[in-house]
């Protein structure tokens, strides 16, 4: 595994949250004020993002491209040349599947894709590479379920991709030797902004297609105010996407 994943895995929440409390707990004894601070940002930190609400008003801050109405679906074929599906992770060894599974992300990625194509007629193409270096492939795993799942074949598959930067470089180079540039790009909302700089950068016209939205209301109880397990994993995607957006234009030009 790089260690960059590693190091990802222990700023993001909950890592970085819990090593706050845990260095809180360090200095109780020599510096108990610096303590208390710690633990209020580790244990406020937990909180505040496992509040729906949160999700809710963070997510409106990033999904910046909104929706493509269904009418305007079958016009995709006068706006772009293919349609493509940005990779999402997956789940490894499902015994009810008999082995890796793309994530509910991904599946959500698919099931749109399929009714855009099928509204416009665009081609496909699914970009995602090996998961911690391990096959398959997440776009041989998408194709596979696009295939036999909604009854659509994958025209092409990128599958050396590991960072969303990549996606697009790789999937712009493929596209190249097609005499392709412009794409229809699926992928969650909040993840739209950094996909479309990306693929913008690669050289490629982008149609924005987004989809998962989280801005909307949350229709919970005390108007989101109560902590939700589900809310705390969507606000780290959130953060994630976030963070992607400030450190993208420094690393990649």
């Amino acid at each position: 595994m790089e260690l960059r994943f590693i190091l990802k895995q222990l700023i993001l929440p909950p890592g970085g949250l819990l090593l706050l409390i845990v260095l809180a707990w360090l200095c109780a004894a020599a510096r108990p004020r610096l303590a208390v601070v710690l633990l209020v940002l580790g244990v406020g930190g937990l909180w505040l993002m496992s509040l729906p609400v949160v999700v809710e008003y963070a997510a409106r801050a990033l999904e910046r491209e909104p929706a493509l109405a269904e009418a305007q679906w079958a016009a995709l074929a006068q706006r772009g040349e293919v349609i493509v599906v940005l990779g999402s992770g997956r789940e490894e060894a499902d015994p009810a599947w008999g082995g890796d599974q793309p994530s509910a992300t991904a599946l959500e990625r698919l099931r749109y894709a399929a009714r855009l194509h099928r509204a416009s007629g665009l081609p496909l193409l699914i970009s995602g590479g090996l998961h911690y270096g391990e096959p398959p492939s997440e776009a041989g795993l998408m194709a596979e379920v696009l295939q036999r799942d909604f009854g659509v074949a994958t025209r092409w598959r990128e599958e050396r991709s590991r960072t969303t930067w990549e996606n697009a470089q790789y999937t712009a180079q493929l596209l190249r030797e097609q005499g392709i540039g412009r794409v229809v790009l699926v992928t969650q909302a909040a993840h739209m902004p950094r996909s479309r700089w990306c693929f913008e950068r690669a050289g490629l016209e982008v149609v924005a297609a987004p989809l998962g939205f989280l801005g909307v209301a949350n229709a919970r109880p005390l108007g989101g105010w109560l902590p939700e397990g589900k809310a705390f994993w969507q606000s780290t995607r959130l953060l994630n996407e976030a963070l992607g957006l400030a450190v993208y234009p420094l690393l990649y030009r």
